[in-house]
């Protein structure tokens, strides 16, 4: 099945789409799928992975996932918090009410990157209709909304994955590529350094007799970039067990 989506598809469900969006008619009414997220993209097999254009949109998601998460959970956090402390008086419940609200905003920025770079396609839940009129039936309609409330709580238990995600993703991509690319910068240690090749350790013993170790044999830098090549295809597997994990998120806290 094919990823590939509209410039206008995309946009219309990162600034709402049918899923939050009263107005928005549901592209998918008659479909009995509608309802269930769905994977859009097969991801590819363990010997093409590290080589595939899916596997470079997770490690964009996750990369690009840090920053989002921080701004997610800076206002989940700070509204609950306002909200919660002013509760005793009337101010708390539009506060309360604008944090549901911001939920579902990130929550569908959330569902459009899992869309985009992810490949899967997560409907989003139903809108938020208002029983009374005026701006209080609003606020309660708001305070009553289960999907804003997971989609705040979205935001603060992935908070912690995401940083967890972005520096196992960024540690292991960025030694990966090092050590398998060894043996065509070994040559800058001897030339530019007062290395002999890349210094694995070097530490002195009780005895005071330094101990060094050099990456500069033949089989040395052959061995060394192997594993790096064995990290490099690892790596996409850690990744997409990684964001796994986001699938699972979205689907169960951001989905219908």
């Amino acid at each position: 099945m094919s990823s590939s989506r509209s410039t206008l598809e995309y946009a219309g469900d990162l600034l709402g789409g049918y899923g939050d969006d009263p107005h928005a008619a549901d592209p998918h009414a008659d479909d009995p799928r509608a309802d269930r997220a769905r994977r859009t993209e097969r991801p590819p097999v363990f010997w093409a992975a590290p080589f595939s254009a899916h596997y470079y949109r997770e490690i964009g998601y996750v990369l690009s996932g840090l920053p989002v998460a921080i701004a997610g959970f800076a206002v989940a956090i700070t509204l609950f918090c306002l909200g919660l402390g002013t509760f005793i008086t009337v101010l708390g419940l539009p506060v309360l009410a604008g944090l549901t609200a911001a939920g579902r905003g990130f929550g569908r920025l959330e569902r459009a990157r899992a869309r985009g770079m992810l490949a899967l396609d997560v409907p989003g839940p139903k809108p938020v209709r208002p029983v009374r009129p005026g701006a209080w039936g609003a606020i309660t309609a708001r305070l009553a909304d289960g999907a804003g409330w997971k989609a705040a709580l979205h935001q603060v238990v992935m908070f912690p994955w995401a940083v967890f995600s972005f520096t196992m993703t960024l540690a292991f991509l960025l030694v990966g590529w090092a050590m398998a690319l060894y043996p065509v910068y070994h040559w800058v240690f001897p030339t530019y350094t007062d290395w002999r090749g890349y210094k694995l350790f070097d530490y002195t013993d009780g005895h005071h007799v330094q101990h060094v170790y050099y990456i500069e044999g033949m089989w040395q830098i052959a061995g060394f970039s192997l594993v790096g090549v064995v990290l490099v295809f690892l790596t996409a597997q850690l990744v997409r067990g990684l964001t796994n994990v986001n699938r699972a998120a979205a689907q169960g806290l951001l989905g219908r």
